[in-house]
């Protein structure tokens, strides 16, 4: 996949850059690439080895978890996947929102939602922009143009990062009981800095950094208003409390006793913390292990248990809309490709 506007700029995929030139050849460069996925699996393991280590929980405790001493409640757990799915929903609405807010281009909720699922199973390989390379590319189907497409993308990824610190920095509060003194103090002071980062005279200068990390140009068309940095930041953070209470309601219906100011902001933060290990796909391991470091202290064994069962139900509750939709818009794509024909 090329990189957006067919210019070869951006982000760039499996066959662009040097492969198109011939060197080096395509045998050799694919060998690294499995290489480099090799290297990118190990680095997630040793690391989420750490984690748990520096916490000493035991795979062999969570091994001999007994399973039969949870009261697990159905209705809530099915609350819990239709909660997660409304955030999901919402989050994808966000992004044609976005488009809509910069560009002035109308991308209906359907659309949005079909584009942004299809495009949310790149999350899924290493490296953290093949999403927003594929969001480049579906939104052309839409009328998008690829730069106002990325632009709208990588601005709602760091609103989305955004939002989640802020409401994952809620487990500061919670930590001032244990482990972490002042707490409290810690979540006021991140309060403060990401209500700061979002004023327009600092958006302005963060925003050409965030773009430069991407390797994509700032769009011409960003003239952000007064409001603008601290509306989409409290638009996503409210899609990330949205995923707070279900990741609860998830713990609840296990069965575990988890209160919602220790369950609800951990799930955010353990996603920040998984999404910036760029070597780890979908932030694999390293969120499952924040979370036993978070919730370790109230659950014990049952925070891995929990940590695995977040994975599976997020997973699920992600991956069956994205496939439905992208299937959707392959056999659309097929007719459109035989109509032409």
């Amino acid at each position: 996949m090329t990189g957006p506007g067919g210019d070869g700029a951006g982000v760039e995929g499996p066959e662009s850059g040097s492969e198109r030139l011939g060197e080096p050849p395509r045998a050799t460069s694919k060998g690294l690439r499995g290489v480099n996925l090799a290297v990118q699996l190990a680095l997630t393991g040793v690391v989420t080895w750490f984690i748990l280590k520096s916490v000493d929980f035991s795979l062999e405790e969570l091994r001999g978890f007994d399973l039969s001493g949870l009261s697990m409640d159905w209705v809530q757990l099915v609350a819990s996947g239709f909660l997660l799915l409304a955030a999901y929903l919402f989050s994808a609405s966000l992004w044609g929102l976005m488009v809509r807010e910069m560009s002035g281009h109308e991308v209906g909720f359907f659309p949005s939602l079909r584009v942004f699922f299809t495009a949310n199973l790149g999350r899924y390989l290493p490296g953290k922009l093949w999403q927003i390379a594929g969001l480049a590319y579906l939104a052309r189907g839409q009328g998008v143009p690829a730069g106002t497409a990325t632009g709208a993308a990588l601005l709602g990824q760091a609103f989305s990062l955004a939002g989640a610190t802020l409401v994952g920095g809620g487990v500061l509060l919670g930590m001032g009981r244990g482990f972490a003194l002042g707490g409290g103090w810690v979540a006021l002071f991140l309060l403060v800095i990401l209500v700061a980062a979002t004023s327009p005279s600092l958006l302005k200068r963060l925003v050409p950094l965030w773009f430069r990390l991407a390797r994509q140009e700032v769009p011409s068309w960003f003239r952000p208003d007064q409001a603008f940095g601290l509306r989409w930041m409290g638009l996503y953070a409210f899609a990330w409390a949205l995923q707070g209470v279900a990741f609860w309601v998830l713990a609840r219906g296990l069965g575990l006793d988890l209160t919602l100011l220790e369950g609800f902001p951990a799930y955010p933060a353990a996603y920040v913390a998984g999404y910036l290990a760029l070597f780890a796909p979908a932030g694999a391991g390293i969120r499952e292990g924040l979370l036993v470091v978070l919730l370790g202290p109230m659950l014990g064994v049952g925070a891995g248990v929990l940590a695995i069962a977040a994975r599976i139900w997020a997973t699920v509750v992600e991956l069956v809309p994205a496939v439905v939709l992208a299937g959707g818009y392959l056999r659309s794509s097929e007719k459109g490709g035989q109509e032409v024909g």
